[in-house]
Formats: structure tokens, C-alpha cells, sequence
């Protein structure tokens, strides 16, 4: 089919999800003289909320500091289920008018820079109709999230194709699937698997879960006490916020804690895992991991549940690894078998930067695995580029809420300057680089190369703190490391060499 014509828009937000929704709405509310356009690869509105429907899907962070800042949760339940998620994000869109702004099946996948137009040129491709478009916009803001959509990520796993069972990836879960009476085997010990495993223990005949390595698993209550109590005599304006700063002041000062003194953190996890199972549990074997505290992402429990599977005999734990598959099950290193009816590859996602969108300025590739971070949301020399990578240690909206006013405030300092672009340039001589996701997790080991980097020194460093980016993104400077300039100077830079402000 032809390819459609050209369109401009001022700000385009790519992704649907959580993240994409929540910019569009904060750039609707303080930029409604912009126009402004969501893209999204596939067919339904909320990213992972509406990809992931396994068993049990839910939120491993509390609603109060996973919604918006900007629009309360309401509901009862702190830890909420997948379903419910995708709820508020489709109520808040609709609420704020953005759901007009969303085109589906619009796969972005490529962004070219013009400084002389100062704008970029987005190709589009519409999965619906087969057929490529191009879009301009003034500012590109990427909000597809941190993984690869398509495909999970599943290891090689030995004699396979002799199973004679079900596999199945939490990512691509089959809505037929009946495992009623079922023997099933959970293989991960990630946060799917500490959900997957007590849900679906409720209608299986039993659930292994199979762990080559423990993880942190703490009990977390679906119901915050704070938030019930203040209900009852507050409106949901007052104590959405002030719940939502606790958790998120709580959560920092436990990660604190975990990073200077792990020997405790590590006794207090597996004093609360001692007091939640029977007393021959083998805790050390199951639940006491060989890394410290927040070298990967702890699993949280709602009430428990994990806990009262186990101790109730409906699931169980086995720590070892996957000689072969056989045609009933999977034979273990330790030459033990389990049989499988069903077998779940709860073993990770796989990263994809920006969504896997080719950028170019000027005509120059840009590598997103080597750019360094401009306070963890733009590229070193990438002009009106935003991109949000959410808090590996608390809630991912936390982060992505602040990214969203910090592009507002951005825009707002270009207008009020007269000014049509914003490139974050690395100072000359400061280019020392580590990675810019401090996770030992095999997800995040496997694509390091692929994601961006990050500094030595403010600004290009990336602080998971939420208090320190408030400061530095909601009410911090915008000059700093930031060049700009004007339209017309940018065309006359091309003869002269000039032409920027900083």
C-alpha cells in the first residue's frame, strides 16, 4: 500500500502503556496549545497490563506510589491485580481526553534528527493495514518501556522437543489454557514466578516451583494500614499523596539500609520467611540467596500468599537446575525427576532500549548502548529527546511521573526563551561510563551492552532516589549541560558554525 502522507505533531509520545499515558495526560494538562500524539505498536491501550494476563498478574510495587501522582488510587487493595490496573490506566486516560490522542498499531521504527529543520522525522510502520507513514515532530518522548514485547526471554533447554506436556511463557499466556487438576512446574524464582505459583496452586494439583538460585521474598500486606486509617476521615486528595510519600520515603530508606548494612537486612527478610513457614521448612536452602539485599529486585508476597501455599502442601520449592526434559517432566541436576503436566518458563524478559527505534542526527547513527544519560531520561547530543526508564529499587511511576514534569518544565523554559531545541552535551573530557541499570539480575546481565550508559557526576548520574530527583528534576536546573537554540540559528549554523545557547 502506499505509504500515507506526512503529519505533524509537536509532541510525540511513543507507547500506550502506564508511562505513555501518564506524559500525555501531564502534557495535555500543562501544554494544551501543543499538539500532541501517543503511537502505539499494538491494538489495545496499557503495555504490560494489557500484555501479561498469566495467573495471579499483579503490581510488585503499591498502587499509591505506582499511579499517578496526579490521580489518586481509590480502591481498597494496595497491591492490585493486573485487570485492575488496566483499568485506571484507561479511566485516567479517557478522564483526561488523552485516549482521543492514542493511534494503535503504530510501530515506530526509526527517528531521524534534522537540526536544519529542527525536527524529527518518525517512520512509522501500521501493523493493521501493512503500510509505512511518516510523521515530524518538534519533540520525540519515548515511553515503551525497558523490554521487548514480542518475546520473553526462554533459555536452551535440553531434550525439549521430547516433552510431551504443556510450555508456556508468562508473556504469551494462552487464554484456553485449563491446568485444573494439573501437576505444574514454575520454573524461575523472579517476581512471576513468587505470583504465578500461589494462583495457580488454587486449581492445580500441585505447583513446584523450580529455582536454580533463591531470591528475596518478603510478605507485603495487600491493605496499607495508613491508607485505611486516614480513609476514614480524610478524602482521597489528602491521603492519596501522603501515603504516597511514606511508601516511597519507606522503600528509600530500606534500600539505604539493605546497601549499608545487608547483614541485616538479610537476617530481618529471612527472619519474616522463618516466621511465615513450618518450622522443618528448609529455609537456608530455598530462601536464603548468595548476593545481598537490592543486587537484584526483591520479590514481594501480597499477604504472604507464596508462604500459605507452601505451608499448606499446595506448592512447593526445589533449588536446583534442568539436566533434560523428558516426556513427562524435567530431570533435575540431582538426578531427581519431577512430573509436569504443565511447565512454565517464568525465566525473564529480554531488554530492548527505547523500543528498538534507530535514531539518527544529521545523518549519524546514534548508539544507544554507548550514549550517556542526561539525568537518566535524554541522550548525550540528541536534541528534544526524552526517554523514561523507571526505579529498578521502588516504583517505576515514581520515576516516570517526574520524567513527565521535567519534559513539561523543559518545554515551558522553550517557550518562554523563544527557543526550538534542547541537546544535553556531555562536558569534553568526562566521559567515563558505567551502566546505566546497577541490577545483577541475568535479564539485565544479558543486554547490558545494549542499554544507555550513565556518568561519574550529576548530571549524568542516575540516582535511584526519589527524593534527590525530586529536588533534581521537579525543581532543579535546566541549563545545566544543556545547549540550546533557535530555528533560524540552527540553519545559519550550517554556514557559520554557530548559532546555539546554552
Amino acid at each position: 500500500m502506499p505509504a500515507e502522507p506526512t503529519e505533524h505533531v509537536d509532541v510525540l509520545v511513543v507507547g500506550a502503556g502506564l508511562t505513555g499515558i501518564g506524559a500525555a495526560c501531564r502534557l495535555r494538562e500543562r501544554h494544551p496549545h501543543r499538539s500532541v500524539a501517543v503511537l502505539e505498536a499494538r491494538g489495545a491501550m496499557g503495555g504490560t497490563w494489557d500484555l501479561f494476563r498469566y495467573p495471579g498478574v499483579r503490581s510488585d510495587s503499591d498502587m499509591f506510589t505506582l499511579g499517578y501522582g496526579f490521580r489518586p488510587w481509590r480502591r481498597a487493595d494496595a497491591i492490585a491485580d493486573g485487570p485492575s490496573i488496566l483499568a485506571y490506566i484507561r479511566d485516567t486516560a479517557r478522564e483526561h481526553g488523552v485516549d482521543r490522542d492514542v493511534r494503535y498499531h503504530h510501530e515506530v521504527r526509526s527517528a531521524a534528527w534534522s537540526s536544519d529543520r529542527a525536527q524529527w522525522m518518525v517512520e512509522v510502520y501500521r501493523t493493521d493495514i501493512g503500510a509505512a507513514r511518516t510523521l515530524t515532530c518538534s519533540f520525540l518522548y519515548v515511553c515503551s518501556g525497558y523490554y521487548r514485547y514480542s518475546e520473553g526471554y526462554t533459555p536452551p533447554l535440553p531434550g525439549i522437543d521430547s516433552y510431551r506436556g504443556t510450555i508456556v511463557h508468562p508473556q504469551h499466556w494462552p487464554e484456553d489454557l485449563d491446568y485444573r487438576g494439573a501437576r505444574v512446574v514454575v520454573i524461575g524464582s523472579g517476581a512471576t514466578a513468587v505470583t504465578l505459583v500461589p494462583s495457580m496452586a488454587r486449581d492445580a494439583a500441585h505447583v513446584t516451583m523450580l529455582q536454580r538460585s533463591p531470591s528475596y521474598v518478603m510478605a507485603l500486606p495487600s491493605v496499607d494500614p495508613l491508607a485505611r486509617t486516614l480513609r476514614r476521615f480524610l478524602p482521597d486528595r489528602v491521603t492519596y499523596p501522603v501515603v504516597r510519600w511514606k511508601n516511597a520515603l519507606m522503600m528509600a530508606l530500606f534500600f539505604q539500609l539493605s546497601r549499608r548494612r545487608p547483614a541485616l537486612v538479610r537476617r530481618l527478610v529471612e527472619r519474616g520467611v522463618r516466621a511465615s513457614l513450618p518450622e522443618d521448612f528448609e529455609v537456608e536452602r530455598h530462601f536464603r540467596p548468595a548476593y545481598q539485599p537490592w543486587d537484584q529486585r526483591l520479590c514481594f508476597a501480597a499477604d504472604g500468599d507464596l508462604f500459605r501455599a507452601l505451608s499448606r502442601g499446595d506448592a512447593s520449592v526445589v533449588t536446583d537446575t534442568v539436566d533434560t526434559f523428558t516426556p513427562d517432566g524435567i530431570r533435575l541436576g540431582s538426578g531427581d525427576e519431577l512430573a509436569a503436566d504443565v511447565v512454565v518458563t517464568a525465566t525473564g524478559l529480554n531488554l530492548l532500549a527505547i523500543g528498538g527505534i534507530a535514531l539518527e542526527v544529521d545523518g549519524e547513527p546514534v548508539d544507544v548502548g554507548s550514549a550517556a544519560t542526561y539525568k537518566g531520561m535524554m541522550l548525550d547530543g540528541v536534541p528534544n529527546f526524552a526517554m523514561t526508564i523507571g526505579y529498578t529499587n521502588a516504583s517505576w511511576t515514581l520515576k516516570s511521573d517526574l520524567v513527565a514534569e521535567y519534559v513539561c518544565r523543559l518545554l515551558a523554559h522553550l517557550d518562554r526563551r523563544g527557543l526550538d531545541t534542547a541537546t544535553p552535551r556531555l562536558p569534553p573530557g568526562d566521559h567515563e561510563t558505567e551502566p546505566l541499570i546497577d541490577l545483577k539480575a541475568g535479564y539485565v546481565l544479558r543486554s547490558i551492552d545494549e542499554m544507555p550508559k550513565q556518568g561519574r557526576s550529576r548530571p549524568w548520574r542516575l540516582h535511584q532516589n526519589y527524593v534527590r530527583d525530586v529536588a533534581l528534576l521537579r525543581h532543579g536546573p535546566l541549563t545545566d549541560d544543556m545547549e540550546f537554540g533557535r530555528r533560524a540559528r540552527v540553519r545559519q549554523a550550517s554556514a557559520s558554525g554557530g548559532g546555539a545557547d546554552r
